[in-house]
């Protein structure tokens, strides 16, 4: 199932939009993270930077082929090893992770769906005790070059509200600007 609105722009456009290793650091991806997964790896642009950061893997998932074969010969050019890449539809069939398995979890620009609650409560099982969700989103603002339309777009409210109603707690220091067009949020799994 794929998301609401899903088209990508084109990888140049789409680059333009995003400073991955700055965010990356903003949103507390760590060498201590072992292993990690983001939801819609798209052309890579986050999966290749946090792959070179993490101690362990990053399993990337997609719906999209194209967006799949994008990512792999990306991470093979670059010669990572750590990069488990996926077709997969995980918001009909979940991630297929174990539970408990993940350090951190990326939902990047896609909290739009139809079902967030969805792949909130998917990352909140994989994750360990402890672990971090860090999710992106357009800014709630209609004069960004892309994104959702406004009627699906979550405000950075709405997004701190569901992922707390899934079992997370806001992490400090709540949400975080991402210029030029973004918003960010750590939370995390508590560890009881």
């Amino acid at each position: 199932m794929k998301t609401r609105e899903s088209g990508m722009p084109d990888e140049e456009m789409w680059r333009g939009f995003f400073d991955p290793d700055a965010i990356l650091r903003s949103l507390r991806l760590t060498p201590s993270c072992r292993d990690i997964v983001e939801f819609g790896c798209g052309y890579g642009t986050f999966t290749i930077p946090a792959a070179r950061v993490v101690s362990g893997s990053v399993h990337a998932l997609d719906i999209e082929p194209g967006m799949v074969a994008i990512t792999q010969a990306k991470a093979a050019a670059e010669g990572l090893q750590n990069v488990q890449i996926y077709l997969r539809d995980f918001v009909q069939d979940g991630t297929g992770l174990s539970t408990a398995s993940i350090d951190y979890v990326m939902l990047f620009n896609i909290l739009h769906t139809e079902q967030p609650e969805r792949l909130l409560r998917e990352s909140y099982r994989v994750l360990v005790p402890g672990g971090l969700l860090g999710v992106i989103h357009w800014n709630y603002d209609p004069a960004t070059p892309r994104g959702p339309s406004m009627e699906i777009r979550p405000r950075p409210e709405q997004c701190r509200d569901w992922a707390i109603q899934a079992g997370f707690q806001l992490c400090e220091p709540g949400i975080i600007e991402l210029p030029p067009y973004h918003y960010g949020i750590v939370l995390d799994r508590p560890a009881h």
